[in-house]
Formats: C-alpha cells, sequence, structure tokens
C-alpha cells in the first residue's frame, strides 16, 4: 500500500464546528473541520494564517490539541498536530 492510500484510509471525513485560538492570542475562532486524522486536520474558515502558525483547537470529543499549520489554500488549512490524538472509531 502507498503512503497516499494508507494516509486516506487513517482519515475521518467529517464536518464538526471547533474552536481555534492562533498563537497565545486568547480570542476564540471558529472553524469547520473536515476531515481529520490522529496526526492532523484539514480546516476551513475565516482565518488569516499561513505555514508555521500556531493554534490550539479544542475538537469535539477530544479536547484542546497543539498544532502547526502546514499549507494554507483560503478558506482552507492543513495542520499537524504536536502530537498524535486518540480518536473514537
Amino acid at each position: 500500500m502507498t503512503g497516499l492510500q494508507r494516509r486516506s484510509l487513517e482519515r475521518q471525513d467529517v464536518v464538526h464546528l471547533a474552536d481555534v485560538q492562533i498563537g497565545r492570542d486568547p480570542a476564540q475562532h471558529r472553524i469547520k473541520v473536515r476531515n481529520l486524522s490522529a496526526r492532523g486536520l484539514m480546516g476551513e474558515g475565516a482565518l488569516h494564517v499561513s505555514s508555521g502558525t500556531r493554534l490550539t483547537i479544542d475538537l469535539p470529543e477530544v479536547g484542546s490539541v497543539a498544532g502547526t499549520v502546514v499549507w494554507v489554500q483560503e478558506p482552507r488549512f492543513g495542520v499537524a498536530f504536536d502530537d498524535e490524538v486518540e480518536l473514537l472509531a
């Protein structure tokens, strides 16, 4: 199995709302989580972020997760989590 095939199997297509904090700014921003894996997510929203931006995301049923923006194609962006999270099946 190629890396791309394995990666797509590990993702969950979802549409959740989540709150995001950018860096140390206490302001909360609402985003849609479009897909989610143990290592990251694709989010969508009116955030103006760039690669390397640090975020904390409050995910439903997971809690607060820290990560880094790794790509941006507004209004969507990808986040790599600092640590793997355990997802509910």
